[in-house]
């Protein structure tokens, strides 16, 4: 699969606000570590990509993660009941096509307690769509995942989540035209 680089250039200013079912997030993106992740990021949330998605990853003290195309059309529950199920399709799909990966090159590539950061499979240039707040400091993912945003407010929401909860709404502040 060919890679995509975004047309949009982070200016290392945007803020992603993560309207859930459980409450909103702030996070603040680190557009000048990882400009293709959050050019990548703020084109998907700003067409509307991330609406009503379903968190369909949770594993306690590590992770919680979404952004799955393909939980679109199931509800909640459903989502909660096959998450972890690999006959389920769920953690496959994606926006239909790959990012190059950046963390041998973001000089703060560091997961640490709520880093926004973005799933991939075992190819590195394969992240698309899919992405996950850190439960925790996950150091050893650090050679290996790019994160590209930290929290800067609602921690407490995203240790509220599990798979089956909603991403309503995934919108950009300070977004450039």
């Amino acid at each position: 699969m060919a890679l995509y680089t975004p047309e949009y250039q982070p200016t290392g200013e945007e803020i992603a606000v993560v309207a859930t079912s459980q409450g909103t997030i702030r996070v603040q993106l680190a557009g000048k570590d990882a400009p293709i992740h959050v050019g990548n990021f703020v084109e998907l949330a700003q067409k509307g990509f991330y609406d009503d998605l379903k968190f369909h990853r949770y594993v306690p003290g590590f992770v919680i993660q979404g952004g799955d195309p393909k939980t679109r059309e199931h509800s909640g529950e459903d989502v909660a009941r096959l998450a972890g199920n690999p006959f389920a399709g769920l953690g496959t799909g994606g926006p239909g096509y790959c990012i190059k990966g950046e963390f041998s090159t973001n000089p703060n590539n560091s997961h640490e307690d709520g880093a926004l950061a973005m799933a991939r499979s075992q190819d590195p240039d394969s992240a698309g769509s899919q992405f996950y707040f850190c439960l925790g400091a996950q150091h050893m993912l650090d050679s290996g995942y790019t994160v590209f945003g930290q929290t800067i407010e609602g921690k407490d929401v995203i240790g509220k989540l599990r798979a089956g909860d909603v991403i309503e709404s995934i919108t950009i502040e300070n977004a450039a035209e």
